[in-house]
């Protein structure tokens, strides 16, 4: 039976909201194996002249056993 495990992450980028989506997803991708879906959940604008992109992104990716 397959289980899956839901993180939420946030990616920034001075470019748009698909980069800092995007930067999210390349970051997790370092520590993380069988993403299975990435939902953005949402993004905006921060920073004190409101330059830098953010996304709050929810990854989806399997869980696995860990063989005795």
């Amino acid at each position: 039976m397959a289980v899956t495990k839901i993180i939420e992450v946030v990616g920034s980028s001075p470019e748009s909201s698909d980069g800092a989506a995007m930067a999210a997803l390349e970051e997790a991708r370092k520590s993380l194996r069988n993403i299975k879906a990435v939902d953005v959940v949402s993004t905006g604008l921060r920073g004190d002249d409101l330059s830098e992109w953010r996304a709050l992104v929810r990854i989806s990716f399997l869980v696995e056993r860990v063989s005795e």
